[in-house]
C-alpha cells in the first residue's frame, strides 16, 4: 500500500483557477489511514478550509522569497472559512515548504489553527512541526495555537497578517530562525497562557502592537533575535491585567522600536500610552532578567520618518529583575531605564551608554 499521496493525483489543478479543496481534502484523508505524506508540486492551488489528520505530513517544494509565493502554494479561495489548515487533533503532523496565501479573504480567517476548548484538550501532546514554509495575508493570525501543548515553527516566513503572525496560548514550544513582518498584532503574541517558549534566531520586523506581544508568559527564553522597527515596543512582557515569570532576554539586537502609528497622509500620531515608545516594556514582571542586550534608536528606510523609541527599557510592578550589561549608547532618545512605580528588590547597572538625540 502507498503511504505517499500527490494531491494531483486526486484531480488537484494548479493552475490558481480550478478549485481544490476537494481533491486535497481526499488526498489528506487518504494518508490519515497510514500517517503517510501528501505532496504538492509547484503549483497555484485554490482551496477553501482543509483538514489534516493525525501523523500526516503536508510537503511542498518551498521555493518562497520575501516578496512572492512558492512553489507549492495554497491559495484560499472561501471567504466564510474559519482558518484555511486546521491541526486540531492532528497530533504529529508536519507541514513542510508549504506556501499559505490568505489573500485578505474574509474576516479573521487563520491560516493554520489549532484549537482545543480547554488546555490539554487533546489528553496528548499536540507536536505539530511546521518548517519552511511562507503563512500571510490571512485576516486572522498567521498561525493560530488555542490550548497547545508542544510545537514546533522553524525557518518560516509568516507575514502581512491583520493578526498576529503566531499566536500562542499554550506551552512547551520552539520558535526558531523564522521571519515574522508586518503582522498587525505583533509578530509572536500571547494569550492568557505562554509558557516554556524558546524563541531564538528570529528576525521580527516592522509588525504593529509589538514584536513580540506576551502578557502572560512564564519560562520563556528570548535569545539572539533581532528586533527591527516595531510599531511599539519591540518586547511586552506582562500588562496591567497580566504577569510575567521566569523570563531571560538574552543577546538579542533590538533597532529602531517605538515606530509610531500614522495616519492617512502618513503623519505620525502620539502613542495612547507614551511609555510604549520604548524598545521593552515590562508591567508586573517577576524573576526577568534583560542582560547582554544592544540597543539602537533609528527612523525608517531611506532616513524618513521620526527618529524612535523615546525609552528603552520601560517597567511597573516588578520585582527580582535584572536589567544588566546591555549597550544602549544611542539606543533612545530621552532615558535607558525608567522606574514607572512598584518595583523592588531589582538589579540595574553596567548598562553602557547614553540617550541620543539626532534631531538636535
Amino acid at each position: 500500500m502507498s503511504t505517499i499521496f500527490d494531491i494531483t493525483a486526486y484531480g488537484a489543478v494548479g493552475d490558481g483557477k480550478t478549485d481544490c479543496t476537494k481533491a486535497i481534502q481526499a488526498a489528506l484523508d487518504d494518508a490519515a489511514q497510514c500517517r503517510g505524506v501528501v505532496t504538492v508540486p509547484p503549483g497555484t492551488y485554490l482551496t477553501g478550509k482543509l483538514t489534516m489528520g493525525k501523523g500526516v505530513s503536508l510537503e511542498g517544494h518551498a521555493a518562497w522569497s520575501f516578496r512572492s509565493y512558492g512553489a507549492s502554494i495554497f491559495e484560499l479561495n472561501d471567504p466564510d472559512a474559519e482558518c484555511l489548515l486546521d491541526i486540531t487533533g492532528a497530533f504529529g503532523c508536519a507541514i513542510r515548504g508549504m506556501s499559505l496565501n490568505g489573500k485578505h479573504l474574509g474576516k479573521n480567517i487563520h491560516g493554520v489553527k489549532l484549537y482545543w476548548d480547554k488546555y490539554n484538550g487533546g489528553s496528548e501532546e499536540d507536536t505539530p512541526t511546521i518548517d519552511d514554509c511562507r503563512i500571510g495575508h490571512f485576516t486572522g493570525d498567521g498561525v493560530h495555537l488555542e490550548h497547545i501543548w508542544c510545537f514546533s515553527v522553524r525557518h518560516s516566513m509568516i507575514c502581512f497578517n491583520a493578526g498576529a503572525g503566531l499566536y500562542i496560548d499554550g506551552w512547551d514550544g520552539f520558535i526558531l530562525d523564522n521571519w515574522f513582518s508586518g503582522n498587525r498584532m505583533g509578530g509572536m503574541t500571547g494569550g492568557p497562557c505562554c509558557a516554556s517558549v524558546t524563541a531564538t534566531g528570529n528576525r521580527v520586523e516592522w509588525n504593529r502592537l509589538a514584536g513580540f506581544y506576551l502578557p502572560n508568559s512564564n519560562c520563556c527564553n528570548i535569545t539572539g533575535n533581532y528586533f527591527d522597527r516595531s510599531g511599539g515596543p519591540a518586547l511586552v512582557l506582562g500588562t496591567e491585567k497580566g504577569s510575567s515569570m521566569a523570563i531571560s532576554v538574552t543577546g538579542n539586537l533590538i533597532y529602531r522600536s517605538g515606530k509610531p502609528y500614522e495616519d492617512a497622509d502618513r503623519n505620525p500620531l502620539p502613542f495612547e500610552d507614551p511609555y510604549d515608545n520604548a524598545h521593552i516594556r515590562m508591567t508586573n514582571c517577576q524573576n526577568a532578567t534583560i542582560t547582554g542586550n544592544t540597543f539602537r534608536l533609528g527612523r525608517d528606510d531611506n532616513g524618513v520618518g521620526v527618529f524612535s523609541p523615546a525609552f528603552t527599557v520601560v517597567m511597573k510592578n516588578c520585582h527580582h529583575c535584572a536589567v544588566r550589561s546591555n549597550s544602549w549608547g544611542g539606543g533612545c532618545l530621552q532615558e535607558g531605564f525608567v522606574d514607572l512605580g512598584g518595583c523592588h528588590d531589582m538589579t540595574v547597572g553596567d548598562n553602557i551608554g547614553y540617550p541620543e538625540n539626532p534631531n538636535k
